[in-house]
């Protein structure tokens, strides 16, 4: 009997002891808020740093059909009225430039990154960490861009100067805009280009934020490893 109690109480003893170790390293795998943030950090500075290269590089909307940025609706009116009368080499040598434009402004960004990475705050880290999907490129739109519209802007007008597009296509929309019971059209197409420069440029650092967060293969640092690992665990829990 008492041999019996005894194995009893070693069984216990030993099942205590793996608890005692499992719960030792879930504690040792949670990142701290200091290793959280650097996990972020070099998380976005990796998915910003692949977007921003594949965007700014010669082509990098020129030549892909899905980000290619085209003229906004009512702008395209005229440009059916120019192809019709043989300027079609002209409007498409303008969608080039826009495009060139966008690749030119989004070289700006990663400095601008930069500096809101590097002024994230720890207690933002955590809940940014644990988010989901996005939620770190969601962070970058609020804390960038206003300074990235800035910086786009210039460039995007230059790329318009460039083809002689500023003072034609303001001349030509006015006159279209004097035209009776039609819809006003607004000659500045900058705002149109920024706007779309930035969905784009949002929309591939989301995507290589994602990429990281679901295959842990893209964690390419031991704290994004650590934390990651953290976030795909509290993800698990919470379902």
């Amino acid at each position: 009997m008492k041999r019996y109690v005894l194995m009893a109480t070693m069984g216990l003893s030993l099942v205590s002891c793996d608890v005692l170790k499992t719960v030792a390293t879930e504690v040792l795998t949670i990142p701290t808020t200091t290793e959280a943030a650097s996990a972020l950090k070099d998380a976005l500075k990796q998915g910003f740093g692949s977007g921003v290269d594949v965007l700014s590089a010669v082509g990098g909307f020129n030549k892909n059909n899905a980000i290619r940025i085209l003229l906004p609706d009512d702008a395209q009116k005229i440009a059916d009225k120019l192809r019709s009368i043989g300027m079609g080499s002209q409007v498409d040598k303008v969608i080039d430039k826009l495009n060139e434009g966008a690749e030119s402004a989004v070289a700006t960004a990663k400095p601008i990154f930069m500096d809101a990475v590097t002024n994230m705050s720890f207690s933002d880290a955590m809940g940014i960490l644990t988010g989901g999907n996005g939620a770190a490129t969601n962070y970058l739109k609020q804390t960038t861009t206003t300074a990235l519209t800035s910086a786009f802007k210039p460039k995007i007008q230059a790329a318009l100067d460039q083809v002689g597009f500023t003072a034609n296509w303001t001349s030509l929309v006015n006159e279209y805009n004097k035209i009776p019971f039609i819809t006003k059209m607004n000659p500045d197409l900058n705002d149109y280009v920024t706007q779309k420069t930035l969905t784009a440029l949002f929309s591939k650092v989301e995507e290589e934020e994602n990429l990281i967060r679901n295959n842990p293969a893209k964690r390419t640092t031991e704290l994004m490893k650590k934390a990651f690992a953290y976030a795909d665990s509290q993800k698990s829990t919470t379902k």
